[in-house]
């Protein structure tokens, strides 16, 4: 039989479900009661840990308030003894998919980077998490906002609590980027499908090969024939339609799996993480 419990620690309620079931949780963002999944490993810790942010699409589907991927993922990360918090930046807004939105009332630039600070800082609170240990992964605008979250600061940090450890983004938008002259202050890894017709890799190529000289670590692995979310599984290569900010004007992109680069994937992002 299925059982819940409701702890308070630091502030946000936190519901327990069985062993092996992720835990919805409420993080304190300023105005806004955040939303989120945790992955925890049962035993007491401390380990490290992972902010996660989910696509344009949200973190939620029709299966629930997480979609396959991210339990795939959370799942994965859990077994590499990690705990992994995804943020719900649109759900915890009442906002449903962005995609078709070209005017996005949570940006990737500014709304969704105060989203991972306040999930780090919910988890340097924890007495399970090592505070130094918190790393920050995202998946196409969630991984535009990792991005822009690991750019150098412009000033001091308010908060006195250490800096993400790494980060690291599948396939971003990395156009505006580019063009801002980016750079990361911590160690950044990017994966993305050489075919992706969504979020080009010449773009995030070309920003990387710039930020050479002036960036902490920055590394891109491209993959041949992968396509926009070639990490899921189980789904079919397909044409999405109507789409915003994409780089044609008709709104038309491509997304399918690709094992072989999904494979890759789940080998190199917890090596990355574990440096």
């Amino acid at each position: 039989m299925r059982w819940i419990s409701i702890l308070v620690a630091c502030g946000t309620a936190l519901i327990a479900l069985p062993a092996g079931a992720a835990e919805q949780i409420a993080i304190p963002a300023g105005d806004l009661q955040l939303r989120a999944t945790l992955y925890r490993p049962a035993s007491a810790g401390p380990f490290p840990a992972v902010v996660a942010l989910h696509t344009c699409d949200g973190l939620a589907d029709a299966s629930g308030p997480i979609a396959p991927r991210y339990q795939d993922w959370g799942e994965a990360l859990l077994a590499a003894g990690f705990a992994v918090v995804f943020p719900d930046s649109f759900g915890s807004r009442g906002l449903a998919s962005q995609c078709r939105m070209r005017d996005r009332p949570v940006r990737a630039s500014r709304g969704r980077i105060a989203d991972a600070n306040a999930a780090r800082h919910w988890l340097q609170a924890q007495p399970w998490a090592i505070g130094d240990r918190v790393s920050l992964l995202g998946w196409s605008h969630g991984a535009t906002t990792a991005l822009w979250t690991v750019r150098p600061r412009r000033a001091a940090p308010r908060d006195a609590g250490p800096d993400f450890r790494s980060a690291i983004a599948f396939y971003p938008n990395c156009r505006r980027l580019g063009v801002t002259a980016w750079s990361a202050r911590i160690p950044t890894l990017i994966l993305i499908g050489k075919a992706d017709d969504w979020t080009p890799a010449s773009a995030c190529e070309q920003m990387v090969a710039g930020a050479r000289g002036r960036s902490a670590r920055a590394s891109i692995v491209t993959y041949a024939g992968a396509y926009h979310d070639f990490d899921r599984a189980n789904f079919a290569f397909e044409e999405r339609v109507g789409l915003a900010n994409t780089p044609n004007a008709a709104g038309r992109v491509h997304v399918g799996p690709n094992p072989a680069a999904r494979a890759d994937a789940f080998k190199r992002v917890p090596e990355w993480l574990a440096r």
